[in-house]
């Protein structure tokens, strides 16, 4: 952690307050009597030109002034002056600053152009700022208060990150009374530098935190704000609560789909993505903070409820089935135990009721006997205070049964008066306790959501398949003849053109631009066939009575031409009309009309949509969202969040239909926007599933130019797995060699890779004497963000398992435009021109992203990759700070 980019403001050393004052109200005097209130061991200055002194200390009137180094500038001063203060700052060395100041943005033009002008500053002196219009930030740990707040956060292992200031002073609030301690509380405000992202990369790292809980209004940095959520969120719990939901879709939408999506079920996809959970409500974030303060983690959604009173344990049971939580089933060993220390009219099953005159030492054994059985994730202990009811004792009774075990244990003494002093054991004993057996269920929902979510986290997805590959070229050159004809909406013609190029299912079907046209088509086709309205300013054909199905005879063909023509013609008089598309008709009765749909989220890019399809689509609304890329899990998950994946399966006299025709549309789909970034908007509806298959019967695809200069996959939320950078060579004595870029799957054979490399080889590439991977540290080399990061792996096959010979990986600076890199190949492997090509592949990676240089720190004593780096024409130098260490440097 100390080399992390945002040490310097969280690790400040000497700190300068500008506008410091003597007025009790305003701002500047609040946050210069925090840092000093607060016990911060280094120097503070205080920086006001309208005062000499201040509370008996010098204040100085510019930061010229002060003859020592600064590490962090706290500014509170009107706006106009904050870029000429951060720009003295940059001057100085000042490394990091937090902006108080109000009046960026907000104002009009001119507040836009003074942010832009504070951002330039900023980045031309590399100098780290938080803000501005922002609360601050506290680091208990440091006694560092560098906030205008009320409110003192106590040292902990939960960190609150927001950008509501206000909602930072209410946690904090309602945090002290329960003795909460935090690692960090950090206000983003408007994040115009720092923001989201930056700070979860921080605290995913950051070994004083455990769980993270976020308060967001709006992501400003998509791409950012997923790479840093899923950093964190791979290593330690993360609860998520947003403002500002709404359930409508844009009112400009051109498909089901974009009438159906709205930017909340976006953002509840992409958190599923992220591996973090999702709180609704102010109850449910404080719910949720109780128990991510603790130590403990539910490993699953299994739970025992334990209580002396049958209706609130009935009560809580209620609650947690609605929530889908699963109530434990006790084993054998268990209820035999139980029927040991509990009377025997206890009702031999969960709920454990120990019934109404439980002393502390029953609650004591149930607890203890419940959390040993391997089938309980976690407990929630009731009481009810009953006329033999000890609330206190029985609190510190659950307070020793639970101490000796990781599964979390909630408790919910309910009442007031006499269970107080119990509830204030549990929260001296950081035993998370709540008022109410629903707030308690939700707390321990949020866990077991997790674990879940952590399986999407996982997943890593390929952008297109190995096998059946898509026409992408032809795909792309239709997109380009519509906007080339300036054409949002692709024609009929053009969209089956599309879905086919991508080797989706899609019905047969004719363009007939007269009567006797319709006939011949339908000729061709072969009875019976449907007629639909072929119009371009015609959204959903069957408003306008624009669909005629089950046409049976050509007799018929050309009447119901003239006769659908007509009809539209007399709702849609100004409609421009090309006439009709001819299909054949779907007849098989087995088949479930579904939708399969794609909007472009202003903020998360392309999310994909599957639910019931049909007319009736948005009267429904039975739809999940995801983002892509898709993988078979994500796409099975996707199905099982809508309620029509039960009519999926058989259903009274209807065949299941074949799920894996249907997973591979989506699978398809996703395909489609990962290299079509041009897609807005894709309807199939309905897309027919039965037994045999899927057929997408009708289609609707709208386009738009892509944003330019964007690199491949730049228009996507999660960078899918790089499958173009697999590459196959063969060593001189014939040993095939495969390099790819890493999986999380990889875990058990990256781990076994550094566990086999020697001392030497250790050292050389961590620096350290370390024997091992720990947990931490393997999840973050396998667990990749491919934005950002890389580590590509040369593998070769041994006994039918891939074996791992070395890993070359860069990850990316601050700055966005340079990379680290570092390597190292399995002794011995070496000398066979392993690390060469491993390199050489990463500097093609590295140049492909677009990056100016790659550099990395290597052992002066390491001569072999000293020499390796030579002969890839890198820049040497000895580090000027440390005589021990090389600098290598190579230009892209």
């Amino acid at each position: 952690m100390l080399h992390h980019y945002l040490s310097p403001l969280f690790s400040a050393k000497s700190i300068a307050v500008f506008g410091a004052s003597e007025q009790p109200d305003a701002v500047g005097a609040k946050v210069y009597r925090n840092l000093l209130e607060g016990g911060f061991e280094g120097p503070i200055h205080a920086i006001n030109p309208k005062y000499q002194t201040l509370g008996g200390r010098p204040c100085y009137p510019s930061i010229e002034a002060v003859r020592e180094r600064i590490d962090l500038a706290v500014i509170a001063t009107p706006a106009a002056t904050v870029p000429d203060i951060v720009r003295a700052c940059g001057v100085h060395g000042v490394k990091a600053a937090v902006v108080m100041s109000a009046g960026f943005g907000e104002r009009g033009g001119a507040g836009r152009v003074l942010e832009r002008t504070l951002i330039d500053e900023a980045q031309r002196f590399g100098l780290l700022m938080l803000g501005p219009n922002c609360l601050g930030f506290m680091r208990p740990s440091a006694k560092l208060n560098a906030t205008f707040s009320n409110n003192v956060a106590h040292p902990g292992s939960l960190a609150l990150v927001s950008q509501s200031g206000a909602m930072c002073t209410a946690i904090l609030d309602w945090a002290d009374a329960r003795r909460i301690g935090f690692s960090a509380v950090v206000s983003v405000g408007a994040a115009a530098s720092v923001g989201f992202g930056d700070i979860l990369d921080f605290l995913a790292l950051d070994p004083e935190t455990r769980s993270i809980l976020l308060y967001v209004e709006g992501v400003r940095d998509p791409r950012r704000f997923m790479s840093g959520l899923r950093a964190a969120a791979r290593m330690k719990p993360v609860v998520v609560i947003k403002a500002g939901r709404y359930a409508e879709g844009s009112r400009a939408a051109l498909s089901h789909t974009g009438a159906l999506v709205g930017a909340d079920d976006v953002f509840d996809a992409a958190l599923q993505r992220a591996g973090v959970v999702r709180a609704r409500s102010i109850e449910q974030m404080f719910a949720a903070a109780q128990l991510l303060a603790t130590r403990h983690r539910a490993p699953g959604d299994r739970l025992a409820i334990i209580t002396n009173a049958g209706g609130p344990g009935v009560m809580a049971t209620d609650r947690a089935v609605e929530q889908g939580l699963r109530l434990a089933a006790l084993s054998e060993t268990s209820l035999q135990q139980l029927d040991q220390v509990l009377p025997e009219c206890w009702p031999r099953h969960n709920p454990v009721d120990i019934l109404g005159d439980a002393t502390p030492e029953r609650y004591a054994a149930a607890v203890d006997i419940c959390l040993r059985d391997a089938q309980v994730d976690g407990a929630l202990v009731l009481l009810t205070p009953q006329a033999m009811t000890r609330p206190t004792e029985a609190a510190e009774a659950v307070i020793r049964a639970a101490e000796p075990f990781q599964k979390p244990v909630l408790a919910c003494w309910l009442g007031e008066t006499q269970v107080a002093e119990g509830r204030e054991l549990f929260a001296r004993h950081q035993v998370p306790s709540f008022v109410n057996p629903e707030s308690a269920l939700e707390a321990f929902g949020f866990m077991a959501e997790y674990q879940k979510n952590q399986k999407m986290l996982m997943q890593a997805a390929n952008p297109v398949s190995s096998h059946e590959l898509p026409d992408i070229a032809g795909a792309r050159l239709v997109i380009e003849g519509a906007l080339a004809e300036r054409r949002q909406v692709l024609s009929a013609l053009e969209t089956r053109a599309l879905l086919q190029a991508f080797r989706i299912p899609v019905s047969s079907a004719l363009t007939a631009r007269s009567p006797n046209e319709a006939l011949a088509a339908a000729e061709y086709l072969g009875f019976p066939v449907a007629l639909k309205i072929l119009s371009p300013d015609i959204t959903h054909k069957s408003d306008v009575e624009g669909v005629r199905l089950g046409i049976e005879t050509a007799e018929r063909v050309r009447h119901t031409y003239n006769e659908l023509v007509a009809a539209v013609r007399a709702r849609r008089p100004e409609a421009r009309i090309d006439g009709v598309t001819v299909e054949k008709m779907y007849r098989n009765r087995n088949g479930r009309e579904l939708l399969v749909g794609v909007i472009d989220d202003p903020v998360f890019g392309p999310a994909l949509t599957f639910g019931a399809g049909g007319t009736a689509v948005e009267v429904l609304r039975d739809r999940a969202v995801a983002l892509p890329p898709l993988n078979e899990h994500i796409a099975e998950t996707l199905i099982g969040q809508t309620r029509i994946a039960r009519l999926l399966d058989s259903f009274r006299n209807l065949p299941p239909v074949n799920r894996d025709a249907l997973v591979e549309v989506l699978l398809r789909v996703s395909e489609m926007v990962c290299e079509l970034p041009g897609i807005k908007e894709l309807d199939i509806n309905p897309l027919m599933a039965d037994e045999h298959g899927v057929l997408a019967l009708d289609a609707r695809i709208v386009v738009h130019e892509p944003a330019p200069g964007r690199r491949r996959y730049g228009h996507m939320a999660i960078h899918p797995y790089p499958l173009h950078l697999v590459s196959r060579f063969q060593l001189s004595d014939g040993t095939d060699i495969t390099i790819r870029p890493i999986r999380p799957e990889d875990a058990e054979m990256e781990q076994e890779f550094v566990r086999g490399l020697s001392p030497e080889a250790k050292f050389f590439r961590f620096m350290n004497s370390l024997q091992e991977l720990g947990q931490d540290m393997l999840i973050r080399l396998t667990q990749l963000d491919y934005d950002r990061e890389l580590a590509l792996i040369a593998t070769v096959e041994r006994d039918g398992r891939e074996v791992e010979l070395g890993v070359a990986r860069y990850f990316t600076n601050p700055d966005g435009q340079t990379a680290e890199f570092a390597i190292v190949v399995a002794d011995a492997w070496q000398r066979r021109g392993i690390g060469t090509r491993l390199m050489t592949c990463l500097i093609d990676a590295a140049r492909e992203k677009g990056f100016r240089y790659l550099q990395g720190t290597v052992l002066v004593n390491n001569v072999k990759m000293l020499a390796l780096t030579r002969r890839l024409e890198f820049v040497q130098r000895i580090d000027v700070d440390d005589p021990t260490l090389a600098v290598v440097v190579k230009t892209l």
